[in-house]
């Protein structure tokens, strides 16, 4: 009996465990379960300082442009049609949403995005100027272009193309939870000669991207209308296009600019580590930079204060560049930079027909420092003075919308390419003002310190280490505008920023030798894999010293992606 009694309580405890087990799993996954139905996308990215009052001036910030005829607002609130189950970005699912339209305004098409982040974006709603005009009509017909009605009996969607009447064209989709067609007057096309060819643009989800202008950079006139399209042939999406010339050039006063780059002027950080830091170009001059000229390298000159010795004009010719001073002692000292004297050089551009304005941030830095490299179980290991050259011109691009002043998203340069960051993973301090991270030696920004590889993967790759430390230069407190394209504001270029020739010299040594070098006791697999990144070294850090930032492609057209 005794025995009996003891395998029933026995048998009770481990029912009784059994019960808080079940009760503790189920508690996990209704939380896992809530966790799944709730996304970062349910709530709206707010910055953490209100914006400012912007100066007065043009139609900077007024929440309305007129492209010629057809006003348009960028609009930022939205009403939820469907959510996807699969997978997208980084795993994320997406959203997709329709605008809350104003009076009179007409929808163009849908908005998506990722759950993987706030909501923070918009589209634009249109509206003619003249009530009379014809410029917006509603479609003829839809044509279904995708659904998954078939498979997905609890989470439907349908994908609709307006079929737009002759002459006009389509700018967005319509997205339902419904098989039936939208209502005709759901959305309106553009008239032909209002819009743009259009391009994919990120990936949103699935089969899903944004859409842009093709041709786009200061001055010209494609616009974004924020909305999505499917890549796929079937599909024949246009954007907007600016027809008023007062928009194409931009309408931002000196005081409108000066004001929106402090703003969010940027902080950048330095690695504890870094040996070469960024200094002002005076300095640079000041200091000893020489400059040399073909068939004359025996006798260099000093560069005259402001650069006034410099060749202007002409082009990138290989007559004369810069370098070092040849003293030991001077080199060394020039080589590392003087963080105190060091200031942003800032260009304003139009982009988008004029609907934003690009605030590009250049840093000079008078050397840049040798590659590192991460080869499996070896972390760190130094590649001899490959990846070094004399002159380095990093930068970052604000991208600004001219409806509000909202700061949308922000280029940061990576050696011979870059990337655009959403503004909701920008760090942020001293209100809407974010940092902007400075790699190891070479320079390269980034949104948020670690490591990134650059190379064939496998634990292989030239290293870029992101880091705080007490080494940083406010830009709001330290810049100089250098150039506008805006046409309402005239900037006084410094002399150097016309110099078009080399800031250094071709570099003087071989990629292959010094990585033969560094490679000398490494095991055969190791070996090879270093072998691999020679040529990637000189990809991204370039046989020739760098020309200065007028000559970049990216200057005066669009960031590279």
């Amino acid at each position: 009996m005794g025995s009996s009694s003891t395998i029933v309580k026995f048998s009770l405890i481990l029912a009784l465990k059994y019960l808080l087990v079940a009760n503790a799993l189920n508690n996990t996954t209704n939380s896992f379960s809530h966790k799944a139905d709730s996304f970062p996308i349910d709530t709206n990215f707010i910055f953490p300082s209100p914006l400012p009052n912007w100066p007065q001036g043009g139609d900077f910030a007024t929440g309305e442009l007129d492209l010629g005829g057809l006003k348009v607002q960028q609009i930022s609130e939205f009403h939820k049609i469907w959510s996807t189950k699969g997978e997208g970005p980084n795993d994320a699912i997406a959203t997709f949403f329709e605008p809350f339209i104003p009076d009179g305004f007409s929808m163009l098409g849908s908005y998506a995005q990722p759950n993987n982040r706030p909501l923070f974006g918009w589209t634009l709603v249109a509206k003619a100027a003249d009530n009379s005009s014809d410029i917006l009509k509603q479609p003829t017909d839809y044509t279904l272009v995708w659904s998954n009605g078939n498979n997905s009996i609890f989470n439907p969607a349908y994908f609709w193309l307006p079929i737009p009447p002759d002459g006009y064209k389509s700018l967005g989709l319509v997205v339902t939870t419904a098989p039936g067609k939208p209502s005709l007057d759901k959305i309106k096309c553009v008239r032909s000669n209002f819009t743009a060819d259009a391009e994919i643009d990120d990936w949103i989800w699935g089969n899903v991207y944004g859409l842009r202008p093709k041709i786009r950079g200061a001055g010209a006139q494609g616009v974004s209308v924020g909305t999505f399209s499917l890549q796929s042939d079937v599909l024949s999406l246009s954007c907007l296009i600016n027809t008023n010339p007062n928009y194409t050039t931009g309408k931002l006063n000196g005081f409108q600019m000066e004001t929106l780059f402090q703003a969010y002027a940027p902080y950048i950080y330095f690695h504890p580590k870094e040996k070469y830091l960024p200094s002002s170009v005076e300095w640079f001059f000041n200091n000893g930079a020489l400059l040399y000229t073909k068939g004359q390298e025996s006798n260099p000159v000093r560069v005259e204060s402001g650069g006034l010795n410099l060749p202007t004009g002409g082009s990138d010719d290989g007559l004369y560049w810069l370098d070092l001073p040849t003293e030991d002692e001077a080199e060394h000292w020039v080589k590392s930079g003087d963080l105190l004297s060091a200031e942003a050089y800032v260009h304003f551009k139009p982009v988008l027909g004029g609907t934003f304005t690009d605030i590009q941030v250049w840093m000079f830095y008078p050397f840049n420092g040798h590659a590192i490299a991460k080869l499996g179980f070896i972390n760190r290991m130094s590649l001899g003075r490959a990846g070094e050259h004399v002159g380095d011109w990093e930068h970052v691009t604000l991208h600004v919308s001219n409806f509000d002043g909202a700061l949308c998203k922000v280029y940061f340069s990576q050696h011979s390419g870059g990337r655009w960051v959403d503004i909701t993973q920008l760090q942020f301090q001293s209100g809407n003002r974010f940092v902007w991270y400075a790699s190891r030696n070479g320079h390269a920004g980034n949104h948020e310190a670690g490591t990134f590889l650059q190379g064939p993967g496998n634990g292989v790759g030239i290293r870029n280490d992101w880091e705080k430390s007490d080494k940083v230069v406010d830009t709001g407190a330290s810049f100089v505008v250098v150039a506008t394209e805006l046409e309402a504001e005239v900037v006084a270029e410094p002399v150097w920023l016309g110099y078009e020739r080399k800031w250094g010299p071709t570099k003087d040594y071989d990629t292959a030798a010094e990585v033969r070098r560094a490679k000398k006791w490494l095991p055969g697999e190791l070996k090879k894999a270093l072998e691999g990144l020679v040529k990637l070294l000189d990809e991204l850090f370039g046989m020739e010293g760098p020309t200065g930032p007028k000559l970049k492609k990216n200057w005066s057209g669009d960031e590279l992606i």
